[in-house]
């Protein structure tokens, strides 16, 4: 009993498989190309303990062709010389299947090492990787691979896997258990979808309980104890922590309060507190913006309490805020004038600033209209006098449309009555 107990369970044939059904279920393609016999280069996309390994095994198995495994963090470019030393020999008659785990940590030069050899067929290359493959992995490896995405199996499917975890222990120790009710249930909702961590799980309750006369009893609290925040996948570096924080930003904007309070949690749990007042500072600007500006300054109050007091006690503002943001109304209308006008900079519309608007007062001789003849607004009525601010070559440009929020309404009608003459 030396490896672990996703590794002496491990399937054998496609359909004891957990998950995946998307991919192998009945008539699926990716279950019909390993029945052809006939395999690609593959990529194998999603988060760990899902059944990436365990899938190119069985393909190499049903094959016959040899496998070899490399890890991206650990080969090296010599490792795969040595592979390649064997093709062509006694010991690789049908070619050879190379499964690279996390090819997103093999540099450049590393997979182009493969290119030669996955081209002509003689490897037949099976990577996975963690991280999104269209931006990890060499463009030239993608073009010749096929990419699969292998998702996070649902908690009923992995109750599955749990039970068969507990019949095989028990049988392996030969002894009985008793299995509080609940207990495989709390395993498989706690894993997250990584059914390698539910085996695991199984494994620690397992060994965790002393046996009494042959039997081990397993309590619905050794479970949650043991199966604790491993629901939680979160990485500050990956892939998953900016699907989070999109999630979060997009829930306020949506003005969901519920999904927002969500991935607040969320991101809460895994301590990321400088992403949350970043994204909570952004979208109260983006988003909700003039329809209700009052609303930046309450919300970096919110922001400076949660820092000054620090977690956890800063969840309390910050739940304040996400409450706040997402039932506020919206608008984005000075975002999207801003984002107008600096389509205009960046395409070169630009022109000098008009002369009544320069800070100098002087003219050269070359002027031909000498004087800054600039129009003091608060000397006129209402405070706003007609004059030209932009410059000549966007003097017509139109950036800014009032929001259909009551705010801006009300600033739409007092601006409309003043520059049509007080009618």
């Amino acid at each position: 009993m030396a490896s672990p107990l996703a590794d002496r369970i491990r399937p054998k044939d496609i359909d004891d498989m957990i998950g995946q059904r998307h991919l192998l279920g009945e008539n699926c393609a990716l279950r019909k190309i390993i029945e052809s016999g006939h395999i690609p280069n593959m990529v194998f996309y999603g988060p760990p303990g899902i059944g990436k390994t365990t899938l190119a095994g069985i393909i190499a198995a049903k094959t016959n062709r040899r496998l070899h495994k490399l890890n991206g963090t650990t080969a090296s470019t010599k490792d795969i010389k040595d592979i390649v030393d064997e093709l062509d020999t006694f010991m690789a008659q049908n070619g050879i299947l190379l499964y690279l785990d996390e090819i997103q940590y093999f540099t450049k030069k590393q997979q182009q090492t493969l290119l030669e050899f996955i081209e002509n067929g003689k490897i037949t290359l099976i990577a996975s990787t963690t991280e999104n493959p269209y931006f990890y992995v060499y463009s030239a490896i993608l073009s010749r691979s096929t990419v699969f995405e292998f998702k996070p199996v649902p908690p009923e499917e992995v109750e599955r896997g749990v039970k068969r975890a507990f019949a095989f222990m028990e049988k392996e120790l030969g002894e009985t258990f008793e299995i509080e009710a609940g207990v495989k249930k709390t395993i498989a909702v706690g894993c997250g979808g990584d059914v390698r961590k539910s085996l695991n799980s199984v494994e620690l309750c397992v060994m965790s309980c002393v046996p009494e006369n042959g039997v081990r009893k397993i309590s619905l609290d050794r479970a949650k104890e043991l199966s604790q925040r491993s629901a939680f996948r979160y990485d500050k570096d990956g892939e998953e922590h900016y699907d989070i924080l999109s999630a979060f930003q997009k829930s306020l904007r949506g003005s969901d309060p519920d999904a927002a309070i969500h991935y607040l949690a969320r991101l809460i749990e895994a301590n990321d507190l400088p992403s949350i007042c970043r994204r909570l500072m952004v979208c109260t600007c983006e988003d909700v913006g003039l329809a209700y500006p009052q609303l930046i300054p309450i919300v970096k109050s919110c922001i400076d309490a949660a820092l000054m007091v620090g977690l956890p006690e800063a969840r309390i503002p910050l739940a304040d805020a996400v409450v706040l943001v997402a039932t506020a109304p919206k608008s984005n209308s000075a975002y999207l004038a801003l984002d107008a006008a600096l389509a205009d900079i960046r395409a070169g519309r630009v022109g000098s600033i008009p002369r009544q608007l320069q800070n100098k007062h002087f003219d050269g001789e070359d002027a031909a209209v000498k004087g800054q003849h600039y129009l003091y607004p608060h000397d006129f009525p209402n405070h706003y006098v007609r004059q030209q601010y932009l410059p000549d070559m966007l003097k017509n440009a139109h950036y800014y449309d009032f929001g259909d929020n009551k705010n801006e309404q009300a600033a739409k009608v007092y601006w409309d009555k003043i520059k049509n003459g007080g009618k």
